[in-house]
């Protein structure tokens, strides 16, 4: 092998995470990071994210940066993009990570339900205004977290928005999000197609972090039980990012805890550039 191509199997990539702070994506992070990648992490909490940052600097390995990311509110993600957009030339892994469970039916800054609104469309808004620093990457990867919830989910516009709603199911709406998520890594693959930009999704098992300690200690107590650390996925989430094995892997879905099966619903291609319209139509005004 020339030294030329060692030097380019070993130059860093730059990789951005959302909700980086804690869970899967610190310790994905701290895999990134140890390995010599640049990364940046793009988080709500400031607090939180700087001291993640200090502590993924520790390793004194790779760069790490921080954008503060709110993704409750679509002006503050259209904020964040524009400043990843001003500092980088391009990007070569993101990793859409962050998510919530809400208990109780809530809205994000402008209206919509939460887990619709933070877990995809703030996500959807993000990763279209990032996709040309992907193109410029040699080869980019986007990366989404779905869930296996996602065969509990169903795509219904009119609880799009909060104030639509009049009976709130909390494990549905989380599924809807799940669903939204795969649908659009789905249709992004598609769009894709042929480009040097890759998408695909994951379904990270049920990980021992902030997601699920915040439910009532029933549900917690069941769910407890099938809890896995947050390295496994973290692993699976890097291979996905640096492996060869990835390079040319385009619209799958993979599964950390169970068999990588998804639902008829997620591969349905209509059902998904019906959602993508509908979402382009709420996000339009920052593209």
């Amino acid at each position: 092998m020339s030294n030329t191509s060692i030097s380019k199997a070993t130059m860093p990539k730059t990789i951005l995470i959302t909700g980086a702070n804690a869970g899967i994506g610190l310790t994905t992070a701290e895999l990134l990071v140890k390995e010599g990648h640049n990364v940046i992490i793009a988080c709500r909490n400031l607090d939180k994210a700087q001291q993640a940052q200090a502590h993924l600097k520790s390793f004194g390995t790779g760069q790490v940066d921080l954008i503060q990311l709110d993704l409750n509110s679509l002006t503050k993600v259209n904020h964040a993009a524009n400043e990843v957009l001003s500092k980088y030339e391009h990007i070569d892994v993101l990793i859409n990570n962050a998510g919530l469970i809400s208990m109780h039916l809530d809205a994000t800054e402008d209206g919509f339900e939460k887990h619709f609104g933070v877990n995809y469309l703030g996500h959807f808004l993000w990763t279209l205004k990032l996709l040309p620093l992907l193109k410029n990457a040699e080869q980019g990867r986007i990366i989404h977290l779905s869930s296996i919830a996602h065969w509990g989910g169903s795509i219904q516009p009119e609880k799009f928005r909060a104030e639509k709603i009049q009976r709130y199911i909390m494990f549905p709406s989380y599924g809807n999000s799940k669903l939204q998520n795969l649908l659009f890594s789905n249709l992004l693959a598609k769009q894709l197609a042929g480009s040097n930009v890759t998408s695909n999704a994951l379904h990270p098992g049920v990980v021992d972090s902030e997601l699920y300690r915040q439910l009532p200690k029933l549900q917690y107590m069941f769910v407890s039980m099938a809890l896995i650390p947050p390295s496994k996925p973290a692993n699976q989430i890097r291979k996905m990012a640096l492996d060869a094995d990835w390079a040319h892997k385009n619209g799958q879905y993979a599964s950390v805890q169970t068999p990588a099966l998804s639902s008829a619903k997620s591969k349905d291609m209509q059902l998904a550039q019906k959602l993508y319209d509908l979402s382009y139509e709420l996000v339009k005004q920052y593209l």
